[in-house]
């Protein structure tokens, strides 16, 4: 009967009222407390122990769609209490009697560190997950947890088990939690050194994850792999697929891959620490390989992974401060994000705009709207005489650049991406005009799509340039591209001299426009 009441107030009354409750989470939060503590005096008033219908408040809070605001809010208290109960336990303990468990102890211990986690190896392994996640999962329940010392105190008080029995538990969960926490800390360096003999535990098609992947063989290259698929890095991947870029999108949250993945972009479920992750990424066709996680120990593990496959492109990383972006920068990043310096800029300047110059609400027959002009609208370049606004009733009033504000730009004033326009007119225009100034910007033909290139040219040995000074020879003039260095044998010459003389079987290293290259390349040698 008392299950049966827990149900019906689970099913019919809870929700109710925790939907009401949820507008103020003090309240929520008491009643959790409330609720707990009520059924717990029930059952003990019943007959039952208190730990059980303690348990069955928890059992009927967590099927509630609030349980992680309520379980966030109770873990303060919950760890305070917690205290508490290892305390009571200890100070119970017959240490006595310790030193005729350990043997019995360790040996429990064993089985329970290796056992349990074994055990979720087969069972996950036949459910069709991998072995690295069964192995992950399996770290988590090596111990006995404080539950199980709460059932032993349970028949202890009941004169189920002996205090021998007693001290044996408690120092099987002493070794075993302190012993498993280590154990997840190092899970990742754990799985690298058991991954070959855990093979035996994943099916040849381990499908459940898998089935996630929409990566296929025929894909063909890619320009980027994005790791990371959060807030950040779902907006990233948009702003690049603007730009017609080919990307897939990796991500251990099932639900950011779905999304992603009705929107026909390829995505590949996995942990970018996972060694054999890499074994899936079209590494060799990838120009950049791109990471939104801020977290630095996955990221150098990104970095390990990424040396040990000899991926010999660019990598870009996410970094929460300076000091970390300096470290990834020393171990081999290309370029590191940081977003929240990049974002306090950009906010800094808007905000700038707004004081300096956004008028004050003034009820007329005209509206003002700002405007933020994207890097890959196709007005950027354009001056504001080429712009239609004109025609709709629309006026361009300022512009905001960089923090600097420009008032009452000239017709030959050209748009910048990212410059900030208040524009005035029509209310009824001014949404088509934004929509006008931000229209994407038609992909330009793969032939010119790369502004600039580098290259290495190798001089003949009847150049007509040898012997020439880098001067006299005017290589912007004559070829239309930059030197940047000389490879001459083992010296490799970084810092150029004007006056420095070209020799025959020197390696030139030059930057420039694409065709401007190219036609370097056809003279080659020079």
């Amino acid at each position: 009967m008392f299950l049966i009441g827990i149900a019906i107030v689970m099913k019919y009354i809870i929700p109710y009222l925790t939907k009401q409750l949820a507008h103020s989470m003090e309240l929520l939060t008491l009643f959790a407390i409330a609720w707990a503590v009520f059924l717990g005096a029930g059952s003990e008033l019943l007959g039952f122990s208190k730990e059980v219908g303690a348990f069955l408040a928890g059992v009927s809070l967590a099927s509630t769609e609030y349980r992680d605001s309520i379980g966030g809010r109770l873990t303060s208290i919950r760890d305070f209490l917690l205290l508490f109960f290892f305390i009571s336990l200890g100070a119970r303990l017959d240490w006595s009697t310790v030193s005729t468990q350990i043997g019995r102890s360790l040996v429990f211990s064993i089985f329970v560190l290796i056992g349990n986690p074994l055990i979720v190896l087969v069972i996950m392994g036949l459910m069709g997950y991998r072995r690295r996640t069964g192995f992950l999962a399996g770290l988590t329940v090596a111990q006995i947890s404080e539950f199980s010392l709460i059932v032993a105190a349970l028949g202890l008080n009941l004169g189920h088990i002996s205090n021998e029995t007693m001290g044996l538990i408690t120092l099987v969960g002493v070794i075993t939690i302190f012993t498993s926490t280590y154990m997840i800390l190092y899970s990742g360096q754990l799985y690298n050194l058991l991954s070959k003999p855990l093979k035996i535990f994943e099916k040849h098609n381990p499908y459940r994850e898998a089935a996630i992947d929409t990566l296929k063989d025929g894909f063909g290259p890619v320009d980027i792999i994005l790791a990371g698929l959060g807030n950040y890095g779902s907006g990233l991947m948009e702003y690049l697929l603007r730009r017609n870029k080919k990307i897939v999108g990796v991500d251990f949250d099932p639900g950011a891959l779905e999304g992603w993945r009705k929107k026909g972009v390829p995505v590949v479920y996995g942990d970018i620490a996972n060694q054999e992750l890499y074994d899936q990424l079209p590494l060799n066709s990838a120009q950049w390989v791109i990471s939104t996680i801020r977290s630095q120990e996955m990221n150098m593990s990104m970095i390990n992974n990424l040396k040990a496959k000899n991926y010999g492109n660019r990598l870009a990383l996410t970094a929460i401060s300076n000091d970390e972006a300096q470290v990834f920068e020393q171990a081999g990043a290309h370029l590191v994000f940081r977003p929240f310096i990049d974002a306090s800029e950009r906010a800094a300047d808007t905000l700038t705009y707004a004081i300096e110059f956004l008028p004050e609400i003034i009820n007329w027959p005209i509206s003002f709207l700002q405007v933020r002009i994207r890097s890959d609208a196709s007005v950027v370049g354009q001056e504001i005489r080429d712009l239609s606004l004109s025609s709709a009733g629309i006026s361009i009033l300022a512009v905001s650049r960089g923090g600097t504000i420009y008032y009452e730009p000239k017709p030959d004033f050209r748009i910048f991406p990212a410059d900030i326009l208040l524009i005035m007119g029509p209310p009824a225009s001014l949404k088509d005009a934004e929509s006008m100034l931000n229209q994407l910007k038609l992909q330009i033909d793969t032939e010119n799509k790369r502004n600039f290139e580098i290259a290495e040219i190798e001089m003949s040995d009847n150049s007509e340039i040898s012997g020439k000074s880098v001067a006299g020879i005017q290589f912007r003039q004559k070829y239309g591209v930059t030197l940047v260095g000389i490879r001459r044998g083992v010296q490799q010459i970084t810092t150029i001299n004007p006056s420095e003389h070209l020799e025959s079987g020197d390696y030139l290293i030059v930057i420039g426009k694409s065709d401007a290259v190219k036609a370097l390349k056809e003279k080659a040698p020079i």
